[in-house]
């Protein structure tokens, strides 16, 4: 259950209702973390560019390894709702059942490459606030990716932490994206 809900007669500002008709187009109905954001309609408008900027199709990290990072995240920060919809995001960019159920555990997984365990090795020291990311990891990045890249991936990882705790401190269900989702959410459990 939402801590915080917002009324259906809320009224937001057009700009907030094109991005919310582009959302439906999409995904075939109104999230509702952007009806919360959206009451912010500026901070909303931010975040927007924000997330296109880093999910562009010249990004230097493809798109199933940012799918990846961002699903690693959200299990991290316990967030369902992000693990709901970037399981479904990666099913369609063709990563398997079986490499998405293996996120949680992907240090000891040969479905992962070295390239994809370093990001996501990464991701993790940035996530947990116990963590700090040790030359090991850094110089285990510089072996995969440029200096640009990693700013990108780090930028991606902070992104993917304001919105999954966001979402966590509100308590945002799922919407019902992925059928593994819930299967997803208990691996990051046993982690």
């Amino acid at each position: 259950m939402l801590s915080i809900t917002t009324p259906e007669s809320h009224v937001y500002p057009w700009y907030v209702r094109v991005f919310f008709w582009n959302q439906k187009r999409r995904y075939g109905a109104i999230l509702e973390p952007a009806r919360l954001w959206g009451r912010t309609p500026k901070v909303f408008a931010a975040l927007a560019l924000l997330y296109g900027a880093l999910d562009r199709r010249s990004s230097p990290l493809e798109p199933s390894l940012r799918t990846l990072i961002t699903v690693r995240v959200s299990q991290i920060n316990w967030c369902s709702f992000c693990v709901d919809v970037n399981a479904a995001t990666a099913l369609k960019r063709d990563i398997s059942e079986a490499k998405l159920l293996a996120v949680a555990s992907f240090a000891d997984s040969p479905l992962f490459s070295e390239r994809e365990k370093a990001a996501l090795t990464y991701a993790e020291s940035m996530t947990h606030s116990d963590q700090r990311s040790s030359g090991e990891v850094f110089t285990t990045l510089r072996r995969h990716f440029s200096d640009d890249a990693i700013i990108e991936l780090t930028a991606l990882i902070s992104f993917q932490n304001l919105s999954s705790k966001f979402n966590a401190a509100l308590q945002v269900p799922p919407q019902g994206f992925c059928a593994l989702s819930p299967v997803l959410s208990q691996e990051s459990a046993s982690s």
